[in-house]
C-alpha cells in the first residue's frame, strides 16, 4: 500500500535497481506548487499526449505525486477535470491575441509548439488535448464544443459577409484538420514541413473566407521573426 505525507501527496518516486537487471527508472511526479496546479499540469500533459479516454485517473494523480481522493476533491470528477485543462490555455490565448492575429497564433501554436519545461497547461497543449480526444463522446463533448464556439466567434469578426459564421467555421475546420494530420496522424510531407511556408500557403488561401485576415509576414505571432 502506497503511503501518503500528512498534505496527501505521494512521496517522490526513486529509480528501482535489480541484481542482474538494468536499472529502471520510474517517472517522477510533477514538482512545485500546490496541489491543485500539480493536478492541472499533470492532467495536461497526459491529455495531450493521450487523449481523454486513456489517460486514467489513477495516472493522473500519479504523475502529480498526490492520492486520487485529492483529484476528486479539488475537481469532482475526470470530465471536470478535462474541462477545466482545455478552457484554460484556450480561453487565455482567445483573451490575449487579437483577432486578426488569431488564425496565424492557432496555427502555429500546432505546427511549432513552444517549450514548456515546466509542464503547465497553455493554449497549444489544449488544441493537442482536443485533437486527441476528438470522437471521446459525450463527456468530452460540451468542453470541446464550447471552445471551439468561442474561436468560432471571434474568427467570425474577420468576415464583412452576412455567411461570416458559416466562414469562420469552414477556417476553424480546416486549421484543426491541419492540426490533427500532423500532430496526431503524422502524415508526411505536412508532418514534416516548414511552419513558415505552411503558414504562408494557409494564410493565403483563408483570406479569400476572411477579409479582415493581414497577409503573413514571416513573422511568429509574438512579433518576432519567423522560425525559418
Amino acid at each position: 500500500m502506497t503511503r501518503t505525507r500528512a498534505d496527501g501527496t505521494a512521496p517522490e518516486r526513486t529509480p528501482v535497481r535489480r541484481e542482474g537487471a538494468a536499472e529502471r527508472s520510474v517517472e517522477r511526479p510533477v514538482r512545485g506548487g500546490g496541489t491543485r496546479e500539480r493536478l492541472l499540469a499533470a492532467a495536461s500533459a497526459l491529455f495531450a499526449e493521450r487523449g481523454y479516454d486513456r489517460a486514467t485517473v489513477r495516472e493522473i494523480a500519479a504523475r502529480a505525486g498526490v492520492n486520487q481522493a485529492l483529484l476528486f476533491r479539488h475537481f469532482g470528477s475526470k470530465q471536470a477535470l478535462f474541462g477545466e485543462v482545455v478552457a484554460q490555455g484556450g480561453y487565455e490565448q482567445l483573451r490575449s491575441t487579437p483577432p486578426e492575429r488569431l488564425v496565424e497564433v492557432v496555427l502555429r501554436s500546432l505546427l511549432h509548439p513552444p517549450a514548456d519545461p515546466a509542464g503547465a497547461p497553455g493554449a497549444s497543449r489544449s488544441l493537442k488535448t482536443m485533437l486527441r480526444s476528438v470522437g471521446g463522446g459525450d463527456e468530452v463533448s460540451a468542453a470541446v464544443t464550447a471552445l471551439g464556439d468561442a474561436y468560432a466567434k471571434a474568427l467570425a469578426e474577420l468576415s464583412t459577409r452576412q455567411d461570416g459564421a458559416l466562414r469562420a467555421d469552414l477556417a476553424l475546420s480546416w486549421l484543426l484538420g491541419i492540426g490533427l494530420m500532423r500532430v496526431v496522424v503524422g502524415k508526411r510531407p505536412l508532418a514534416e514541413a516548414d511552419p513558415d511556408e505552411i503558414c504562408r500557403l494557409v494564410l493565403e488561401t483563408l483570406a479569400h473566407l476572411l477579409d479582415g485576415l493581414p497577409p503573413d509576414r514571416g513573422r511568429d505571432p509574438s512579433g518576432g521573426p519567423g522560425t525559418a
